[in-house]
């Protein structure tokens, strides 16, 4: 969560519980002591215990005497005397009796407890307090540019205000020893201030930068871990991890501490199984020891050119290994193997009816693919159906062959499609004349020449030749033809007219 004294900087008003600082619990502190015994009444006669633990930025806590008996609650902001002088504002973090227990847990004794709490801070503290911790990253990064100009093989990770702007304490990481007396010089000059450098390791480092570990909770040694125990790569070998330093590592470079957290239940299971395992000789041959599994008290074996592994028990293996150090042969560990049983693959039973297939992670894919593959059968039988209804409109029928049938002429009409004027023209024999071209007539209200190319019709039969007095085709009279033609003309003149708002006048014959 966070407050404006810890690394994260995100205010003193707690984002879990949204009690705006004022959370009982000391929920917004990092690595806070929670008093159970803070609602219970205390004796008449009780004296509340005079020293009161505050916490400044980076899980720094120290003690203060409270001389002025000043009421107090977890989480207040007081301002107490500065190590060095003026005065410094931290958050109250443990009150009462717990503060004694405290004490003597880090071997503090009383006498040792010197500086003394002010008072609460006021509104002026406060923005004194929020104008220096605004300083820090910039002096950080200030700091950083003049480390390296000098060249200095260190790493200035966090720099720390004290609240009335007299003081800063730069903390920096380096491998061996620094001389950065060159260093406090140039910073003296640009900041203007009483300069304190201070070294840490690697793990203080990433306690007060604070992160995420690869478990997906936020680092031990920045929410409750107080002290630092040496992590070695034994812990890992008892723990048949393997010895991946990309995976054993954490954030601040190092062996990860929780690997130190199961170490002794690895170790208090270890005592069963034999140290140096070596091949059993048994009467069917030399058994090679293949994996072991520690809890259960399983060791698996194999023989030379078998792939079966024989599971045994760690207790009957020291009982072989003792009967080949007296020179006897085992019998055959097929006939002392375990029976493990197999696991029970237990069903989901789901409450809820799974109508869109959430338990599947392919169910878009085999959707998509299905749908693609009908689009494309639907376009492939659209794309045949147009290549077998379709004619051609720039082809020319030359031929007999390549006539219109009559069967598509029909079938268009029953379609409801309007028959195309510059659809293909129709055959002629070579004994006939060839057609007559028709200039396209200039007045658009005028009548329509007699010699105009009529629409055509779809019929059962063969077309007509269009032009008049050519020979009509075969199977059609000609009388009937010119009638026809008449009337056509007839029917276009009158529409003409009508649209252009004239009076209906007798169509040429």
């Amino acid at each position: 969560m966070g407050c404006g004294s810890c690394s994260t900087g995100g205010g003193c008003t707690p984002n879990g519980c949204k009690s705006n600082g004022s959370c009982g619990t000391g929920g917004c502190q990092t690595m806070e002591v929670h008093d159970w015994l803070s609602n219970l009444d205390m004796p008449s006669n009780y004296k509340p215990f005079q020293v009161t633990e505050i916490k400044f930025k980076g899980s720094r806590k120290e003690f203060f005497l409270n001389n002025d008996n000043i009421y107090l609650e977890i989480g207040e902001l007081v301002a107490v005397e500065g190590p060095t002088g003026g005065f410094d504002v931290g958050h109250v973090s443990l009150t009462g009796e717990l503060v004694r227990i405290q004490m003597k847990r880090r071997k503090t004794a009383l006498d040792q407890v010197t500086k003394k709490i002010y008072r609460k801070a006021t509104e002026a503290d406060v923005e004194k307090w929020n104008a220096a911790k605004g300083m820090e990253w910039e002096t950080m990064h200030k700091a950083r540019k003049l480390a390296l100009d000098l060249r200095l093989q260190m790493k200035i990770s966090d720099v720390d205000y004290q609240a009335d702007k007299t003081k800063a304490t730069f903390f920096y990481t380096a491998d061996g020893r620094v001389d950065f007396r060159e260093l406090i010089k140039k910073m003296a000059e640009s900041f203007r201030i009483r300069i304190e450098m201070r070294q840490i390791g690697m793990r203080q480092e990433a306690g007060r930068l604070g992160g995420i570990g690869s478990c997906g909770r936020e680092l031990c040694c920045s929410t409750w871990l107080t002290n630092f125990k040496t992590v070695s790569t034994a812990a890992a070998r008892y723990q048949n991890l393997s010895l991946n330093t990309l995976k054993l590592a954490g954030q601040c470079g190092k062996l990860k501490c929780c690997l130190n957290y199961e170490l002794d239940t690895y170790l208090d299971a270890l005592k069963d199984i034999p140290d140096r395992i070596e091949n059993l000789d048994t009467e069917a041959g030399y058994a090679r020891h293949q994996k072991t599994d520690i809890f259960k008290k399983i060791m698996w074996f194999s023989y030379q050119g078998d792939e079966n592994w024989i599971p045994v028990k760690a207790a009957r293996v020291k009982e072989i290994m003792a009967m080949n150090k007296a020179g006897k042969k085992a019998p055959n560990l097929k006939e002392e193997a375990v029976q493990i049983a197999a696991p029970v693959v237990v069903e989901k039973s789901f409450d809820y009816e799974n109508v869109v297939g959430q338990d599947s992670l392919t169910r878009l894919d085999e959707r998509s693919r299905g749908k693609n593959n009908q689009s494309k059968n639907q376009k492939n039988n659209r794309n045949n159906q147009n290549r077998r209804d379709r004619v051609p409109a720039g082809e020319k029928n030359t031929g007999p062959n390549n006539r219109p049938q009559p069967q598509q002429s029909a079938q268009k009409a029953q379609q409801g499609g309007k028959p195309q004027p510059n659809g293909p023209k129709p055959q002629q024999n070579s004994s006939q004349r060839p057609q007559q071209t028709v200039p396209k007539p200039q007045h658009v209200n005028g009548p329509k020449p007699q010699n105009n190319k009529p629409k055509q019709q779809p019929q059962a039969q063969k077309p007509v030749v269009n032009v008049e007095g050519s020979v009509a085709a075969e199977g059609a009279k000609p009388e009937q033809s010119k009638n026809k033609n008449r009337n056509n003309r007839r029917k276009n003149n009158n529409r003409r007219n009508n649209n252009n708002g004239s009076e209906n006048k007798p169509a040429a014959e």
